[in-house]
């Protein structure tokens, strides 16, 4: 071998001995850092406990060792109680949006629809779930005298033994064979209305206004989910809709009632320009964005 070749072969005997030298030292873990592991990791006796901070504690199989149990009001409980729960974090953060939104738990039940949250888990949880007297429903505490008892240590069947139904947030609902009159009802009104609460009371005000008035108790199934056994308690009298002057409206003016979109609208402006004025919405029959169906819902709301 040349001078060149032999110490080419000596310095890659060095370098691989340096290397596994280093891959020696490395890899032997130190008493202190194995001390150290143990402690975080948690070490187990051979009656199968746990240590921690020096001394062993029970070990129950069904849990890990990042997850206890104690009670907690989902309601005020913080990040980091719910985090040694056993929580996940995304899962804290939702509870904390929720809260942040107005919601309450009222019952323990309510703590199971947590997304993510496992039949397992909600099991362990349940029976240290401890909800405040404070976020149960106001209602529930309202007696004889129209307020709230604040009695220590009642039970709520004896605060509401006496119970006044709140006229003003749960109405009296009508009977089967009476009626409520669609068009001229207010949402009081309409809450007295079997399977109607407040927010389909105030869809159907609102609908109405868009419409013009109804003109017949089958519109309420454009209302989106609208419950069809409570259409039986309405009726239509003597209905006068408001109008569209239909040769006059401009096009965006047109489109802003519910049963013209933004293309039959077009087709109506187009045809007032190359025809003039419409006589009759059977004139707009051979349009293609208008249907038999469509002409029929719309006549009550149109004036030449």
């Amino acid at each position: 071998m040349n001078r060149n070749d032999r110490l080419i072969l000596i310095v890659t005997i060095i370098t691989g001995v340096l290397i596994l030298l280093g891959i020696f030292l490395l890899g032997e873990e130190r008493p202190e850092d194995a001390q150290m592991r143990n402690e975080k990791l948690g070490m187990r006796n051979g009656n199968g406990e746990m240590r921690k901070n020096g001394r062993y504690i029970p070990y129950d199989e069904g849990l890990s060792p990042s997850k206890e149990c104690f009670y907690f009001d989902p309601n005020t409980a913080d990040s980091t109680e719910l985090l040694r729960l056993g929580l996940q974090p995304w899962q804290v953060r939702n509870i904390y949006r929720y809260r942040a939104k107005g919601g309450v738990y009222q019952k323990k039940e309510d703590f199971a629809r947590l997304y993510g949250l496992t039949v397992k888990d909600y099991r362990r949880l349940e029976p240290y779930i401890r909800i405040s007297e404070d976020y149960l429903p106001a209602s529930t505490l309202v007696g004889n005298y129209g307020g709230p008892s604040r009695t220590s240590g009642s039970s709520i069947s004896s605060r509401t033994s006496g119970f006044r139904r709140d006229s003003l947030h749960y109405p009296v609902k009508i009977r089967e064979g009476e009626h409520v009159v669609l068009n001229s009802a207010d949402t009081a009104m309409l809450r007295k209305v079997p399977g109607i609460g407040a927010y389909y009371a105030k869809e159907i005000v609102r609908y109405g206004k868009w419409l013009g008035g109804y003109v017949s108790v089958d519109q309420l199934d454009e209302i989106d989910n609208f419950p069809k056994e409570a259409k039986k308690y309405f009726v239509i009298t003597d209905p006068h809709p408001q109008k569209l002057s239909i040769n006059k409206l401009t096009l965006q003016q047109l489109r802003r009632h519910p049963y013209i979109n933004y293309y039959q609208a077009k087709a109506i402006v187009d045809y007032r320009r190359l025809h003039g004025d419409i006589k009759s919405l059977q004139d707009l029959r051979f349009s293609p964005d208008f249907t038999e169906q469509d002409i029929q819902r719309l006549t009550p709301y149109i004036e030449y």
